[in-house]
């Protein structure tokens, strides 16, 4: 037995122009009407599930009559939940309690703006990794006013301070987890296949340029207090070197914050702590290095290569450096080039003896 009655039927049959429906029609109608609401509010809920929520909306019917190719039931969309009052006199007849609007009040409105046309537009969210202060931008925060301690502290004269707010560089989680996992790998398995892909990566990769300076900080930091661990040491010069290969990376900003650690892979006393660490494989590797670095960059640093090369020539005539020293910067200025050595190394030498 349907839960639809007979009655029901003849109730739309009549609503929709059919006047001389029969009751046995009806009645083997109301099953089938049964089956296909059960059918729609199973989809209907299933929308609702699927849009995380626990009330079922006329937005969740509607998506349920266009999967099953039905047209939509127009004029019920309701952004909450509708409120129903019983009828007076009927025990089981509700109805929506809608707010009565005065038809006056509607009349006498003014009419909403017209609609904006469709346009585009275009502007920087960034340049070099600094959000330019633009009205398409967020805004920066505003920086809270001075503490009561922080007022005593102030200056007499009474001079209009400065304040620069500071720029929040944000990584996206992506990126972070990327940064993560690289320097983990340089860190505790340099010697893994998974590092080699990830040089692969950090030299094809197109959208690493806001890793470079946290790359450049956590190979300075490595490199200052890792002198003693090669294999360390040798990751660091390779992610360097696979930063250098990128075409994608705008890395001119952040080469004064690398050198200092690739001079020092070449021309330290001592690359780690055991015997059987093959330092001279690092020295020559970095000094491949350093000899790219000059070749790409000298034009547009024009001093680069001059200090660099006064600063191996200090280290190959001192005589108190240590033989290891002396191999690195040897290796360095014969890197750079015979030009260096014949201009730099030779005159510098001869010069020196004159005097």
């Amino acid at each position: 037995m349907s839960i639809v009655p007979k009655e029901t039927i003849e109730v739309i049959a009549q609503s929709i122009g059919i006047t001389n429906l029969s009751p046995d029609v009806a009645l083997s109608l109301a099953p089938d009407v049964e089956y296909r609401m059960r059918q729609i509010m199973q989809e209907a809920i299933k929308c609702m599930l699927h849009s995380r929520r626990t009330t079922l909306t006329a937005d969740d019917v509607d998506a349920a009559l266009n999967l099953k190719n039905v047209e939509p039931i127009y004029g019920f969309a309701s952004g909450g939940p509708l409120r129903f009052k019983r009828a007076v006199g009927h025990r089981d007849l509700f109805y929506i309690d809608d707010k009565d609007v005065d038809l006056k009040d509607v009349i006498e409105a003014s009419l909403p703006k017209a609609p904006l046309d469709t346009a585009l537009t275009c502007h920087w969210l960034a340049i070099e990794g600094v959000q330019p202060a633009i009205p398409e931008n967020a805004p920066v925060d505003v920086i809270s006013a001075p503490s009561d301690v922080k007022k005593h502290e102030q200056k007499d004269d009474n001079l209009p301070v400065d304040i620069k707010l500071p720029v929040k560089h944000v990584l996206s989680r992506e990126l972070q987890l990327y940064f993560d996992k690289v320097t983990e790998l340089a860190l505790n398995e340099p010697n893994s296949g998974l590092f080699k892909e990830a040089l692969v990566s950090l030299a094809t990769d197109s959208g690493l340029h806001p890793l470079v300076p946290y790359f450049t900080c956590f190979v300075a930091d490595e490199v200052s207090h890792g002198l003693s661990n090669f294999p360390r040491l040798f990751a660091l010069m390779r992610v360097v070197n696979s930063l250098l290969q990128n075409p994608h990376i705008h890395i001119e900003p952040y080469l004064h914050q690398l050198m200092p650690s690739i001079v020092t892979c070449l021309v330290s006393r001592r690359l780690g702590s055991r015997l059987t660490d093959n330092h001279w494989e690092l020295r020559d590797f970095t000094a491949n290095l350093v000899a790219s670095i000059c070749k790409r960059f000298g034009h547009v640093y024009s001093s680069l290569q001059s200090r660099l090369t006064k600063t191996l020539l200090n280290a190959f005539l001192d005589p108190k450096k240590a033989i290891t020293q002396h191999y690195g910067a040897i290796q360095g200025l014969g890197a750079l080039g015979p030009n260096v050595v014949l201009f730099e190394v030779f005159i510098t030498t001869f010069n020196k003896m004159k005097s």
